[in-house]
């Protein structure tokens, strides 16, 4: 029995403009790396483009992985020999790209450091404060706690609590609110502090 196909009325709809939306959809977008956007040279093709400034369309053909196979091709071949070697190896021709700069001024951006935007969400800094302020660093009590739904363990608390002090805005914040950073604090409530975080067991 043959299935049975429903046709739907295909109707032209006025509101679209189908080209448009094809237009749209096959949009990659506009280049956001500047360095790239100036010297991108809209006559020639991206591959093109690329390439002279030293840069790669698909990275697999630019560095090979060696096959397996084919090395013990090679070997083969030149027990086969015996005594005439004569291996042809293809000559890789270096090119130097034109536009260097890029290369080099993308090189200098990704080495040059970067401003930590890592944020704990809302509640997480409510419960470590709450935590900081009833227990201080005495991490088996913060474990035992009404609040710890979750049932964390001390080292997870502590690792928490770690990024939080990691976080200079946020941690900062909670200093200035409980007036700690300008009152210093005598060495000995350091070294205990410190030795509260290091401790492993």
């Amino acid at each position: 029995m043959k299935i049975k196909k429903q046709h739907r009325k295909k109707k032209y709809l006025h509101k679209l403009n189908r080209k448009r939306m094809h237009r749209k959809q096959t949009n990659t977008g506009d280049v956001q790396c500047k360095v790239i956007k100036d010297a991108w040279d809209h006559k020639k093709s991206s591959f093109r483009n690329l390439r002279e400034m030293g840069l790669t369309t698909d990275p697999n053909k630019t560095i090979k992985i060696p096959n397996f196979k084919q090395e013990q091709v090679k070997k083969a071949k030149t027990i086969m020999k015996d005594d005439e070697i004569d291996m042809d190896e293809e000559e890789v021709k270096v090119r130097i790209p034109r536009k260097v700069h890029v290369v080099e001024e993308l090189e200098k951006e990704s080495k040059a450091p970067r401003e930590r935007k890592f944020m704990l969400p809302k509640g997480q800094v409510e419960f470590i404060t709450y935590l900081l302020d009833k227990y201080g660093h005495d991490y088996k009590a913060m474990e035992r706690d009404k609040k710890n739904y979750y049932q964390e363990t001390w080292k997870q608390l502590r690792a928490k609590i770690k990024t939080f002090m990691g976080i200079p805005k946020q941690y900062g914040e909670y200093l200035k609110a409980r007036g700690l950073l300008d009152k210093e604090e005598d060495e000995d409530e350091i070294k205990r502090q410190v030795k509260a975080l290091v401790m492993d067991d």
